[in-house]
């Protein structure tokens, strides 16, 4: 199977990032794969065959794999078991596993196949086409396949993978530290909705810089700053040396929960 020539994708679980991917391959226009969803998710795997052209929901998980060349099972670490059980994956599919915190061993214990199986790590943003997707071990038709959605970036073993999904696990925080600013921007008497405006305004400004990868992070900080200045003010007492240990030492704890 090329690279380039994998047109039936099948996926077992759609929630969001199911979604994401979907909307990822089908939404840009142009030649799409025919997708096969699992009824794992009915009213979203329901909106999106409503919506895309190619897009199919199927009877059963085994309809997914059997229609599919690569299966992306996509459902939570809790509930793989019972959305797993008795599946039949021949050894030419390709699999391609994105549940956090389930190795390959554990997954090929499940599934009891002799299949290529690469975990993945694609975010929301696939949905743009402008996600990196980290992936273990490298594979041809899955880098080839997420690099269509933003870029591909291959780890050399799953302790490598481990560190990135950990990584993942910050998301949410940086969602309520946005939160948290424009909270106490409301406290001071700014109208909510204006406060929520112009921070959302602020960090996409500041999301748009990191596209710029010919300076570093910290280069990026620098040159946001300026000596004693506000900026400067607010990281060297809100973001002191204990802030930076207690989020490293909460990003330990998810990396011994992962692994």
């Amino acid at each position: 199977m090329r690279a380039d020539a994998v047109k039936r994708i099948g996926i077992i679980g759609v929630g969001e990032i199911g979604r994401a991917i979907v909307e990822g391959l089908c939404g840009a226009g142009g030649s799409a794969p025919n997708v096969f969803l699992s009824p794992r998710g009915a009213r979203t795997a329901a909106e999106l065959a409503s919506l895309y052209e190619g897009v199919q929901v199927c009877a059963g998980n085994q309809e997914v794999v059997d229609r599919a060349e690569l299966v992306i099972i996509a459902v939570r670490r809790a509930d793989r078991h019972d959305a797993l059980a008795g599946l039949r994956v021949d050894g030419g599919k390709v699999v391609i596993n994105v549940m956090a915190g389930v190795s390959n061993d554990d997954l090929r214990q499940t599934l009891a196949t002799d299949a290529p199986l690469v975990r993945a790590i694609p975010l929301p943003t696939v949905r743009e086409r402008r996600s990196v997707t980290v992936t273990y071990p490298s594979h041809p038709e899955v880098d080839a396949f997420f690099g269509q959605l933003g870029g591909a970036l291959p780890v050399a073993d799953e302790a490598d993978f481990d560190v990135f999904s950990a990584l993942t696990g910050t998301l949410t925080a940086h969602y309520a530290y946005l939160a948290t600013l424009t909270s106490w921007a409301a406290d001071q008497g700014i109208g909510p909705a204006d406060a929520e405006r112009y921070v959302r305004g602020l960090f996409e400004g500041v999301g748009r810089s990191l596209g710029d990868e010919s300076r570093t992070l910290r280069q990026l900080a620098a040159d946001h700053e300026t000596p004693k200045g506000n900026n400067e003010r607010i990281r060297t007492t809100w973001f002191e040396p204990a802030n930076s240990d207690a989020l490293k030492k909460a990003l330990d704890g998810l990396l011994d929960a992962l692994r």
